[in-house]
This record gives structure tokens, C-alpha cells and sequence, in this order.
């Protein structure tokens, strides 16, 4: 039996413009990626009776929240059913996940998934330091134990996990690097990404050093942008303008304590906790798997997600990042053939979602992947909150 009894499918995609600095509020980018994914689907707004989206009114600066909920909701005039936002779900996609679960059990019919950022014109504004710490006078929870010490970023707390996966198993600054390598070729050929001249090893070693082992290379691009997606009742499809993506299975697992820092093996993160419950609800293996969507907000969290869904053995992601020719969109195991967030845009995780629905229709146009594809895996999230899909075109 897939995901939720086979009863809730993917029915279409939807994005915004895409860019740096663009002017316009993470508001006006959801509306456009909501509209755009209601007309993918063959829908009108009527037809939407469910809304989800992560994180919710957090109160984050720095455009992290671009659109809540109730912001879209009010915009289209949608009369829900069901909705909801949060940020205490199984990464960025949880609320996604959420929404499958809603269609399922009767609750709404079409379910309308977002994420809305509009970081790179809101951190222009503010300054990037502004952007990260916002309004912060005192420092509380974790980081009451990392501010202090300099450590107000990710990059610092992810360069730890990625010390400790070099230390015990042998990566390479050059392996990692060629994640970054990989998802700046790939980009080259996704109109909508933002960094698409290509660069070689040399200029990655040679970037400037933003927290070891990361240097700027390694760090995903602040974007405006949205992404939208629609979770439809199965029954419901029939008549729509595609066919829908079976979600075979997925994961929203969490084993160990949330925590940056206290996991037993601090060389895996949440992302092996939810690829365990994904391939524990399937006959499919990783063998299985055609293409990958894998989250990157720092290179490293790629080789995470290899690790965690066993591509590779444990250990050995960057010995498996080696041949960069298996990944490009003629390769025998395409990986974040959009750019991913390192040269994409940093859509916060719904762009992997996206990716690896249009290349599973067939609509990714000069970046489409040479073979047939069927099954899609995708990764979500980094550290100790993460989420993740396996996707199949049917027929």
C-alpha cells in the first residue's frame, strides 16, 4: 500500500519569478506561484478547500516568511475546509505531508502547498547580518550556547556536522565540493536560476572562507521566489489536465532528541531517521530510484541525504560524488538537475518538490533528463529537522 492508502496524488506545480533583489514582497510572489500551480492542475480557486504552508507567522526577519497561510487564503478568496502553517513539522515539506494526510481522510479535495521567501530584496534592506539575528537582545534556547561564541549561523552548526563526517569517514573538501560543481553545471540549463556561469574545482577551493570546511561556494543563494504545489484527492483527478504523481511514500520520522548537537552518531542527521520510515513504507528500494531532488542549503547536506537514503554506504557520499558525469541530466543517476539552492535559489526545500515533479511529466524542457524516469526520491531539510518523498509517474 503507498502513502496514505494511495488516496492522495500530486495534480500540478506552480513558481513565481525567481531572482535576486527582485522588489516585489514574498506576498506578491505567493499569489503568482499559488495561480500558476491552479492552472497547472486544470483548476480554479473555487476548487481549492485546503491551504498549507510552512513555517507560519514565526515572526522571522529577513524575508524568511514571505506569505502566511491566511495571506494567500484572503488574496485568492478561498473558502477552506482545512488549513494550516507551522514550523514544529517535519522540515519544510511537513505541512506538505500534512496536507496528503487531510486529502486522504476526506477532509478537503485539492489542497493548495506553498513556501513564499523574499530574502534577497528584505536582506538587501536590512543588511545580512540584521536578516539573521533580527530583533535578538539576548540570546535563548541553543543559541543561548552558540551566539556568544559566534556561532549565530547554520554554517557554523552544520560545518560542525560535516568536520565530524570528514574526521570519521574521509571526505574531502574536494568531494564536497563537488556538489557545488554539480548543481552550478546543472543550473546552466534552468532559465530560472540565478548563477549559471560555470565554475571549476580551483574556484571553489579558492572562495572565500565563510565557516570550515564551507566556503561561500558551499552556501546556498538567498532568492525571492515561491513555489507552490497542489495535493489532490485521487477520484477527483480524473478529467484534469495531467496525469498525477503517485506519492509512494514518505517520511516525517524523528528518533532522537531535536537537537543540533546531541545525536548518538553525530555524522547523520534527521534526514536518516525520515529516509528509514519512507523506505520502511515501500517495496522499493534505492535501486529503484531514477533521479534525486536533494536538499543543499550547505553542500554537505547533500551528501547527507546520499548517505541517508543509501545511494551510497554509509561513509562513502563523497567517494560516491567522484564521477560528476552520473549526475548531470545524461547520467545514469541525475541529482538536482534545476542547480538545487547552491546556484538556483534558495526556495527553502518546495523547489526540490517541484523539480522533481516536472522532470517526472516530462516538462523540464533543455534540463530534461535524457532517459525515462518513474521514480523520483526527494530530500528535504538539514540538521535535526528534515522530510522527504518518494514519487511515481504511473502508466
Amino acid at each position: 500500500m503507498t502513502f496514505v492508502e494511495d488516496r492522495a496524488v500530486i495534480s500540478g506545480v506552480g513558481q513565481s519569478a525567481i531572482g535576486r533583489k527582485l522588489g516585489r514582497t514574498g506576498w506578491d510572489l505567493g499569489v503568482e506561484a499559488a495561480l500558476n500551480a491552479i492552472a497547472d492542475a486544470g483548476l480554479s480557486p473555487d476548487d481549492i478547500d485546503g491551504v498549507a504552508s510552512y513555517p507560519g507567522p514565526v515572526g522571522a526577519e529577513g524575508g524568511f516568511v514571505g506569505a502566511t497561510t491566511h495571506d494567500i487564503r484572503n488574496a485568492l478568496g478561498l473558502k477552506s475546509s482545512w488549513y494550516t502553517s507551522g514550523v514544529e513539522t517535519a522540515g519544510q515539506i511537513g505541512t506538505l505531508l500534512d496536507a496528503c494526510a487531510m486529502v486522504a481522510s476526506g477532509r478537503a479535495t485539492h489542497v493548495l502547498a506553498f513556501r513564499s521567501v523574499w530574502e534577497s530584496t528584505a536582506q538587501a534592506a536590512m543588511g545580512r547580518a540584521k536578516a539573521i539575528t533580527g530583533h535578538m537582545t539576548r540570546a535563548s534556547g541553543h543559541t543561548a550556547w552558540r551566539v556568544p561564541f559566534g556561532a549565530a549561523s547554520a554554517a557554523n552548526w552544520i560545518g560542525m556536522y560535516a568536520q565530524r563526517y570528514m574526521h570519521e569517514h574521509g571526505l574531502t573538501r574536494e568531494q564536497m565540493g563537488n556538489v557545488s560543481l554539480n548543481a552550478r553545471r546543472n543550473a546552466a540549463l534552468n532559465p530560472n536560476a540565478i548563477f549559471t556561469a560555470p565554475i571549476t574545482i580551483e574556484d571553489y577551493l579558492a572562495a572565500r572562507m565563510i565557516s570550515w570546511p564551507f566556503g561561500l561556494l558551499d552556501c546556498d543563494v538567498p532568492a525571492d521566489g515561491a513555489t507552490a504545489i497542489i495535493i489532490s484527492r485521487r477520484e477527483a483527478t480524473a478529467g484534469l489536465r495531467r496525469p498525477p504523481l503517485t506519492i509512494e511514500s514518505a517520511g516525517s520520522a524523528m528518533y532522537e532528541r531535536h537537537s543540533w548537537d546531541q545525536r548518538h552518531d553525530l555524522t547523520t542527521m534527521a534526514a536518516h531517521d525520515v529516509a528509514h520510515a519512507m523506505w520502511a513504507g515501500t517495496s522499493l528500494t534505492a535501486v529503484d530510484v531514477d533521479f534525486a531532488t536533494l536538499y543543499d542549503g550547505f553542500s554537505y547536506l547533500t551528501l547527507q541525504w546520499i548517505d541517508a537514503f543509501g545511494f551510497a554506504e554509509h561513509g562513502k557520499a563523497g567517494v560516491f560524488m567522484e564521477d560528476l558525469d552520473r549526475f548531470s541530466k545524461d547520467g545514469d543517476f541525475p541529482i538536482n538537475t534545476h542547480g538545487g539552492q547552491l546556484s538556483g535559489g534558495r526556495l527553502h526545500g518546495y523547489g526540490f518538490v517541484h523539480e522533481a515533479c516536472v522532470q517526472l511529466w516530462g516538462d523540464a524542457g533543455d534540463r530534461q533528463i535524457t532517459k525515462d524516469v518513474e521514480v523520483a526520491a526527494v530530500g528535504v531539510g538539514g540538521g535535526p529537522e528534515a522530510g522527504c518523498m518518494l514519487l511515481r509517474r504511473e502508466g
